[in-house]
């Protein structure tokens, strides 16, 4: 768990997860009334309302709980190449820790979707994106290197 003082004084924002990314670092938001764990992080706590949040930061790992591969997506994923002919592949990911979260999926045949297995343990990836003025980090997971369902 981090408890720096600069890490406890950001607001329980998009803008502070996305800074966390940029630093290479996946954080979540603790509820200390009822410890429950989320990612991306929450100001209320969604189980039981409460609204007293610490930062906690995750390991990154965790396993392949749902999947859908896409091959009609958004302008932005056109943009960056993906077709019906280059589709990708966006998943639930049950961290170690428990929390879930949604993230593009690496590393996977996107053409055949049946060799991609639920249970597949999955590493965050830290991708940087854009200009040097814009550039942010995108977190994305992909299969651990050797490890199989």
């Amino acid at each position: 768990m981090i408890r720096a003082n600069r890490v406890k004084h950001r607001p329980f924002s998009d803008f502070s997860f996305q800074q966390f990314l940029n630093e290479h670092k996946l954080m979540g938001a603790r509820c200390t009334a009822c410890q429950g764990l989320f990612v991306p992080p929450r100001s209320l706590c969604p189980k039981c309302h409460g609204s007293s949040m610490t930062w906690e930061q995750v390991k990154g790992k965790g396993h392949l709980a749902a999947f859908t591969v896409i091959a009609i997506g958004p302008p932005a994923m056109f943009d960056a190449g993906y077709s019906r002919d280059n589709p990708y592949c966006c998943g639930v990911v049950e961290l170690d820790e428990k929390a879930r979260l949604v993230a593009r999926i690496e590393g996977v045949d996107t053409r055949n979707p049946a060799a991609i297995s639920i249970g597949t343990p999955m590493q965050a990836v830290y991708s940087p994106q854009g200009g040097d003025a814009d550039r942010e980090t995108v977190l994305s997971f992909r299969p651990v290197e050797g490890a199989g369902p």
